[in-house]
């Protein structure tokens, strides 16, 4: 479904000769839409200067023409700041050059809507309002003097200086949001109060968003407002699935959270425990205020703040998060207002297998084919949403007290479905050494088959303690020969068992199980329907170069013998 926005304006001039105020809105078409979104902006020309009008209407219409001109690859943010600040080069050079057009200047406040998220850009003092679940904030800042007597002169506007400091804002746009983007005609006239009462009776269905600018008008005229009033107003009616390109510009503009102990609090979550803190993130276990749910909050370290790749990664997990609604993962949860850069899943009692080894916990072969069926159902459930995990192992297996089982870490995994997972297939390695196929040593890009087998070495690695090929350590090229058996180490493994096992985990991916499902149907026949035991593997096949070298061998041999009868008959 695509982003679709109801708008509705209303502007007058009062009791001026001339309304100097000017709104501007663009709805493009697909596939700008999802490109560059929606863009609405508001302009105040500077009162009493003949140039107001003219700076407020050509600043609108330079930035809703020019912002789509900008590339594609641009942050929102970026585009809204070199379009802005090439205006004010422009309205700033017009002053300059026609005396009669001395210190025109104009306020402005632009908004963008795109994806599933709103971002700003603001200067001077329009607003930009949100009222959200029945509750009105202000999104900007005024740029006037804090002084009482002074609070009508500006300190920043397009036109008033050469150089231009804008302000920047973004969050997450949510159905049903109301935005009002409103001059001080209006605002200064009116309490929040009474905006936000406006704006409920569109959020309740009961007007609609030009109803709702004309009401705001009317009510700031009604109040005693003798300047120019205009607002535009914006309603959410529906938003599209969040791809990756808002999640990556998301993570570009959100700062990172410091290092948080027990008893701290972010956006009023409270630290109840540091579940785990790895090379480049960090988890908590949180308490939501409002519910006293348990959460997991997972952000990156803050000394990668500046670590443009890392953010990445970290906003593409978090996206693939959202993606994989179903039992066997843990859910991600949205918080009602985020100024930081973290997410939120769900919080379960439990361990997971890499714990349980570690506690010296023994798993029967039934209990095995339990969890084993579970896993490969959730590695399906992955496939079947086009995500590639690359980092299964017993750490990274949930096994909860609720009895579910839960594939944790998307931090490595691959989606496919956006240009930017390009950059997954640059490194087929990732993930822990000893769970990679033997094809990934050769550089061989990540798939489905890779997931199979990490599976596979995780159950083989859950009965035995062992791995099939032996442990291979990092920056390790290592050699693999015929897996081990799992029966030399546990005898009392079924028979039909060791072989699915010793399919799973095979060298070669075309005597390995095709897909997850493949796997499961295996496990879940059992001795039923045992699949045969892989045939013995050829010398040529199983190790070319002890092939070759046992030929050499002979050669030597052979020459040696030829050469010793040679002499024999000589003599």
């Amino acid at each position: 479904m695509p982003l679709s926005v109801a708008a509705g304006h209303a502007t007058v001039a009062g009791l001026r000769n001339r309304n100097e105020d000017f709104v501007g809105m663009v709805t493009p078409n697909e596939p700008e839409l999802s490109a560059k979104g929606l863009i609405a902006a508001i302009a105040d020309g500077v009162s009493g200067n003949a140039g107001g009008r003219d700076a407020s209407e050509y600043t609108v219409r330079g930035l809703l023409a020019d912002y789509y001109a900008t590339p594609d690859t641009w942050p929102v943010t970026q585009a809204l700041d070199r379009v802005i600040k090439a205006i004010n080069s422009w309205v700033q050079r017009q002053g300059s050059a026609r005396p009669e057009l001395a210190g025109m200047a104009t306020t402005l406040t632009a908004v963008v809507l795109r994806g599933g998220f709103y971002y700003f850009a603001h200067v001077g003092d329009t607003r930009l309002y949100l009222l959200r679940e029945g509750k009105l904030s202000r999104l900007t800042t005024d740029h006037v003097w804090d002084r009482p007597e002074m609070q009508h002169v500006l300190t920043r506007a397009v036109g008033l200086d050469s150089r231009l400091a804008i302000d920047h804002g973004m969050g997450e746009s949510r159905q049903g949001d109301v935005f009002l983007l409103a001059c001080d005609g209006v605002w200064a006239s009116l309490a929040e109060h009474d905006i936000g009462r406006h704006l409920a009776e569109l959020a309740a269905g009961r007007a609609d968003p030009a109803l709702a600018a004309d009401a705001l008008v009317q009510a700031a005229l009604d109040a005693g407002s003798s300047d120019n009033s205009s607002a535009l107003v914006l309603q959410i009616k529906a938003l599209p699935e969040e791809n990756l390109r808002d999640a990556l510009s998301a993570s570009r503009q959100l700062p990172l959270p410091p290092r948080l102990k027990v008893g701290q609090t972010l956006d009023g979550y409270r630290v109840e425990a540091v579940i785990h803190a790895s090379r480049a993130t960090l988890l908590y276990r949180v308490v939501d205020p409002a519910s006293q749910r348990r959460l997991v909050l997972k952000t990156l370290h803050p000394e990668r703040a500046d670590d443009a790749q890392e953010r990445s990664a970290f906003a593409h997990e978090e996206w693939l998060a959202k993606r994989v609604v179903a039992r066997f993962f843990p859910q991600v949860i949205t918080p009602q207002q985020r100024n930081y850069l973290y997410y939120l899943t769900t919080w379960h009692e439990g361990q997971t297998l890499q714990q349980m080894i570690d506690a010296g916990a023994h798993f029967t072969a039934p209990e095995a084919i339990a969890h084993g069926t579970r896993l490969v159902r959730a590695v399906g459930a992955l496939h079947r949403r086009s995500i590639i995990h690359r980092d299964i192992k017993p750490a990274n297996v949930h096994l909860g007290a609720d009895g579910e089982l839960r594939l944790l870490d998307l931090g490595v995994a691959q989606s496919g479905l956006e240009d930017g997972d390009v950059r997954a297939q640059a490194h087929p390695q990732a993930g822990t050494p000893s769970f990679l196929a033997p094809e990934q040593f050769d550089n061989a890009p990540p798939s489905r088959q890779t997931d199979v087998y990490a599976a596979g070495v995780t159950l083989y690695f859950m009965l035995t303690r062992r791995y099939p090929y032996g442990e291979i350590e990092p920056f390790q090229h290592p050699r693999f020969g015929i897996p081990a058996p799992p029966s030399r180490y546990r005898p009392d493994i079924p028979l039909w068992l060791e072989n699915v096992l010793l399919k799973a985990v095979a060298r070669d991916p075309a005597d390995r199980f095709e897909t997850a499902e493949e796997f499961l149907l295996a496990l879940e026949r059992g001795a039923s329907g045992p699949i045969a035991a892989r045939p013995a593997m050829p010398l040529a096949k199983r190790d070319p170069a002890a092939l070759w070298r046992a030929v050499a061998a002979v050669s030597i041999v052979a020459n040696l013998l030829l050469l010793y009868l040679a002499v024999v008959r000589g003599l």
